[in-house]
Parts: structure tokens; C-alpha cells; sequence
């Protein structure tokens, strides 16, 4: 069997501390084709490594997980018109990172309030945050905060399931019995 690549989607996640106590996260979405190819309403063929997209999104945070400020760079689209969706990221300012950020997103800049990319970029920018951030909050793990940050993680992934090993060995006050059987 043989294949030829045809188009390369480049995502790149980045999240950083800043000296004013604030954090951004940073996420860049990068589509090439390996061929000439042709955008919609363009005159000429675009030649192979012309990027398609080229879309960097922003987001500042705060230790709480709050949107201060968010933008997005679109360097590249295929059609002239794209950047001006970047505007309605400033609907995201005030929201907090979290459960349902995701289904947030989507009723607010989905469609034709924004760019379809940008919506798909917020997903893993989010899940970023959570694990940039996320060392600096087992520091103060008697915080009763925290407490609450651990409940939220339970039952939010495979591993985190209230009755799997990592809930019995690491919050044995959250795990749930296995159906069928007694702890």
C-alpha cells in the first residue's frame, strides 16, 4: 500500500505564566496542502506549503480560571473577510474555564458569529489551561478549594472514574463501589 499526503493540519498548544499574575494559553492552527490547489474565488492556484490557514487565538486568564482578555491573528484564510470573526472573541471575556466551556463556546461564536477554526481551537486551548495551571494548584492541596477542583475531576475521564484505581488511591473520600461488588 502507498499514500500521498495531501493536506497537513499543524495544532500547537502553548500556555504561560506571566510577571503581571495572570496566564495566557495560545493556540495556532496551520492547514497546507502538498499540491497546487485552488481557493474558492481565487484566480490562480495557490502553489504546495501555502498556508490554507494560519490562525493563532489568545486567551488571558487569571488564577481562577477567568477570561480577561482574548484576540485571535488570522494570517492566513481563504476568503478576505475571515479576520473580522475574530471580533466576537470578546463575548468570551468574563467567562470562566470549566465545565461546559465547551457547549459555551460553541452557542456563542458558533456558526456564523465566528470562525469555525477558532471554535475548534477553544476546545484544547481550555484543556491546556487545566493542565498548565494544574501544578500550581497541587501546592495548596489543603485548600478547601481544592477540594472541590479534585470533585470535578472525578467521573471526567477514564481514568478518573469514582470506582478505577486512581480515584481509590488518590481521593479514596470520592470513589464509588464497582457495580456488583463492595469496597
Amino acid at each position: 500500500m502507498t499514500r500521498e499526503e495531501l493536506h497537513h493540519r499543524e495544532v500547537d498548544m502553548r500556555f504561560y505564566r506571566r510577571n503581571d499574575g495572570l496566564f495566557e494559553v495560545e493556540g495556532r492552527l496551520v492547514d497546507t496542502k502538498t499540491h497546487p490547489f485552488r481557493r474558492l474565488l481565487a484566480e490562480e492556484d495557490a502553489p504546495p506549503g501555502h498556508h490554507l490557514h494560519d490562525i493563532t487565538v489568545r486567551l488571558v486568564i487569571d488564577a481562577d480560571l477567568q477570561v480577561y482578555a482574548a484576540d485571535a491573528r488570522m494570517s492566513a484564510t481563504p476568503f478576505n473577510i475571515c479576520p473580522g470573526a475574530a471580533a466576537a472573541l470578546q463575548a468570551l471575556v468574563g467567562l470562566s474555564i470549566g465545565a461546559g466551556w465547551n457547549k459555551r463556546v460553541r452557542e456563542m461564536l458558533g456558526g456564523v458569529a465566528s470562525c469555525t477554526h477558532i471554535v475548534e481551537l477553544l476546545g484544547p486551548m481550555a484543556t491546556t489551561v487545566l493542565q498548565g495551571i494544574a501544578p500550581l494548584r497541587v501546592v495548596s492541596t489543603g485548600d478547601p478549594e481544592i477540594d472541590a477542583q479534585r470533585r470535578f475531576r472525578v467521573d471526567s475521564c477514564y481514568a478518573f472514574a469514582a470506582e478505577r484505581e486512581v480515584v481509590v488511591r488518590l481521593l479514596p473520600h470520592l470513589q464509588r463501589e464497582k457495580p456488583g461488588t463492595s469496597i
